[in-house]
């Protein structure tokens, strides 16, 4: 679910509620959305359906570092900020270079159509002290582990899926795989998803620091 989708839906959304003339409230936790809601997207044009499949279906059979070196003769700009084995925006990286003949890190220049101005809207940033949001993020792995989390990871298991996919890089999906492939005991695996989760929360807040630092904090 892009952020591009999601731009659209809550444009349409909200336009509903304004005609109402009721005010909406817009609640999540994911930064980069509510960023592209007051800031807008990089006007980056729509690519080519064929482009598109082309280097998806390139990516799904590459060798490792063969996505980023493709890159790095094409783009290299790009390849600079990207890591070689991250496959989705490697290929979002090629999709771009090839459909516009411009880098992606040159269109990202390019200011977007804000959906609101931030100064018509109240911005908020709602936190909790650190040691309780550990504990909460600890409480809520211990409760996925509970309910099903192993199954789950041993379901991507089974299919195969490549280790850069993002959903084989979702919180704690590495350390309970380890589990399952007997390099780990459970509570070594489910300690380790706690720390990666730990390690989440503190990117997520240096991130807020960094892109939110003229919204109000709660």
């Amino acid at each position: 679910y892009s952020v591009a989708r999601w731009l659209a839906d809550v444009a349409s959304v909200v336009a509903e509620i304004t005609g109402q003339g009721r005010v909406g409230v817009i609640v999540g936790g994911t930064g980069l959305y509510f960023k592209a809601r007051v800031e807008g997207l990089s006007p980056v044009p729509p690519i080519p359906e064929d482009v598109r499949e082309r280097w998806r279906a390139f990516a799904a059979v590459a060798q490792d570092g063969e996505l980023h070196g493709e890159l790095a003769r094409r783009d290299p700009v790009m390849a600079a900020r990207l890591a070689p084995r991250d496959r989705q925006r490697l290929t979002r990286a090629l999709e771009v270079v090839e459909a516009t003949g411009r880098s992606l890190a040159e269109w990202q220049t390019l200011p977007g159509n804000p959906l609101v101005m931030a100064e018509e809207a109240e911005c908020l940033v709602v936190d909790r002290p650190r040691a309780d949001l550990h504990r909460r993020a600890d409480q809520r792995f211990d409760a996925m582990v509970a309910e099903g989390a192993l199954d789950e990871v041993a379901g991507l298991k089974a299919q195969g899926l490549d280790s850069a996919l993002p959903v084989m890089r979702a919180l704690g999906v590495a350390p309970l795989l380890a589990h399952l492939n007997g390099e780990l005991a459970l509570p070594q695996a489910i300690e380790r998803g706690k720390i990666e989760t730990r390690q989440y929360i503190k990117r997520q807040a240096t991130w807020l620091r960094r892109n939110m630092s003229a919204w109000r904090r709660v």
